[in-house]
């Protein structure tokens, strides 16, 4: 697909992980669509339309002791983004279960296979905290269950709860291009179960679910808590990931205001996902 004027950064970073996956995280928080990484570090683009020269004053990592990170940028015209992510997407494996891969890889021989085309999507697994939440589906019972995807970026955890057994799904993010490959992935993995909707969380009203997944942003987790609280049936559980290990105490405080008890923590680097029960 090709696509109109952007802006490229090629970052330079030492030591390079956890310092390129901090550093993507934020970077999409801050607008950035696509990120390509190599040996040195992160390749980010960004639309020229949404791009300032302030766009990086937030980005914590930048300042950080802990890390030395260079870059450069410069405006680039219609990139090919699928050759871009095709030449760096390699297909992982989650606890020996699972296989997130592009359809162009070998077929695997683990018990779910999950064939995502992310293209500028968020959420391939790669990430620690996408990880994180399939070991949280694979290791919980959504059998015959309701599950909402919130901020579902490619659909790759709606997908493995409706393969993992869930019956009704809602996936919704607030991206179009999340939207659209969202309901690509869907379709590529022959799911029957899983409705995507474009939208936030007022799409939730009237809504009821069995378990809640939002890998999104410690804000606007801790904005949208006491909705996905509206929602989630009795017995049920509330999974939660894209923040730090820091970040603990403000999110258990907000789900107990919300009768909401902590019931385990996934740590991968200095990432952590939180399960809820009511």
């Amino acid at each position: 697909m090709l696509d109109s004027i952007y802006i490229a950064y090629d970052f330079k970073v030492n030591p390079l992980q956890p310092g390129s996956e901090i550093l993507i995280a934020e970077l999409g928080y801050a607008g950035f669509e696509s990120f390509v990484e190599n040996e040195e570090g992160v390749i980010a683009y960004i639309q020229k339309n949404d791009w300032n020269s302030f766009i990086l004053d937030h980005i914590h990592i930048l300042s950080s002791n802990e890390f030395k990170i260079t870059y450069e940028f410069n405006e680039i015209e219609q990139t090919n983004w699928n050759d871009e992510w095709e030449k760096n997407f390699n297909p992982i494996v989650v606890d020996k279960l699972v296989t997130v891969r592009a359809p162009f890889h070998e077929i695997p021989k683990t018990k779910y296979d999950l064939i995502i085309e992310p293209k500028m999507s968020f959420g391939t697994g790669h990430h620690e905290t996408t990880h994180m939440m399939i070991q949280h589906i694979l290791k919980n019972d959504f059998k015959g269950k309701s599950v909402l995807d919130m901020g579902c970026g490619t659909g790759v955890l709606a997908i493995l709860a409706e393969k993992v057994g869930a019956t009704q799904l809602d996936a919704i993010d607030i991206d179009n291009w999340c939207y659209l490959n969202s309901i690509e992935n869907t379709e590529r993995n022959n799911c029957e179960h899983i409705s995507v909707y474009e939208g936030d969380v007022n799409l939730l009203d009237g809504k009821n679910y069995d378990s809640i997944i939002a890998n999104i942003n410690r804000n606007i987790l801790l904005a949208d808590i006491p909705n996905y609280s509206k929602c989630l049936n009795n017995n049920g559980t509330l999974f939660l990931s894209g923040f730090y290990k820091e970040d603990i105490p403000l999110i258990e405080a907000e789900c107990n205001k919300q009768m909401l008890k902590l019931d385990e923590i996934i740590e991968r680097g200095q990432w952590v996902s939180l399960k809820f029960i009511n």
